[in-house]
């Protein structure tokens, strides 16, 4: 081999020497990938289990772990109107979109937010209620009408169950294991949803993964949504008729002689 060959060879191992290596990575699974509305359905729970992977030359870091999982549901279109009294009626005032919302979102932690990492980096990484609904492209502030609709979307949407924080929602089981259970109530959508998962230490986010599943009708409740769907024209007269009936049958019953 040539002197500049040997060289070259030396700077391409300093080189790949002096990358940063991956001290950390994270391995996640789920109980269920599927959630199955039925007609005795009254909501359901999953459980998202995961472990560190350390790199077996990194040292002991001086900080915890810590992991932050954010559940996503189906994005919509969600419209938020402020109403105003006039007199004895109330009347929509001013309104704001929020295009491509989750109707469906659940923030858990092992410890609060604030003790895992500031202000600051909590809105860099969208992490919370109020980050996470902020696109990857705006800018971090938001001006005060838009702000007072969006505190109120999440009220709004907290009230009914389907956004959620949950400051001890994920317990470590060792140093390195750790399961966080996702409670998916009876008024959450059908579709697909999407679970980002965060490893930090110290407020420096050390590793990511994601993975997702879906929430789907089964049995006499899918089969009633696709005929509504494929052939609305059939559906409608048949719902019509059966009232008809149902209102017929409860006349003859409840028949007053």
């Amino acid at each position: 081999m040539s002197r500049l060959a040997r060289i070259a060879a030396t700077l391409a191992l300093l080189a790949c020497a002096a990358l940063p290596a991956r001290a950390e990575s994270l391995i996640a699974a789920m109980s269920s990938h599927q959630i199955q509305i039925t007609s005795n359905y009254t909501g359901s729970q999953l459980t998202v289990f995961g472990v560190v992977e350390r790199d077996g030359r990194t040292v002991a870091r001086g900080d915890p772990y810590d992991i932050v999982v954010t559940v996503r549901g189906p994005r919509r279109m969600l419209l938020v109107r402020e109403k105003e009294r006039l007199g004895p009626i109330w009347i929509n005032r001013t309104q704001r979109r929020f295009p491509d919302s989750s109707i469906f979102m659940t923030v858990a932690s092992n410890r609060p937010l604030n003790e895992i990492m500031s202000a600051e980096t909590a809105r860099r990484e969208r992490i919370g209620l109020e980050n996470a609904k902020q696109l990857k492209d705006a800018g971090l502030d938001l001006d005060v009408t838009t702000a007072r609709f969006q505190e109120g979307l999440i009220r709004i949407l907290s009230d009914k169950g389907l956004y959620s924080t949950e400051e001890r929602g994920v317990t470590f089981l060792s140093n390195t294991l750790f399961s966080a259970p996702i409670d998916v109530p009876a008024t959450a959508p059908t579709g697909s949803y999407e679970i980002d998962i965060v490893l930090y230490a110290g407020g420096v986010p050390l590793a990511r993964q994601t993975t997702n599943f879906e929430v789907v009708k089964s049995g006499m409740e899918q089969r009633l949504a696709s005929g509504a769907h494929e052939m609305p024209l059939l559906y409608g007269l048949v719902t019509v008729i059966m009232a008809l009936l149902l209102g017929w049958l409860a006349s003859v019953v409840f028949r007053r002689d």
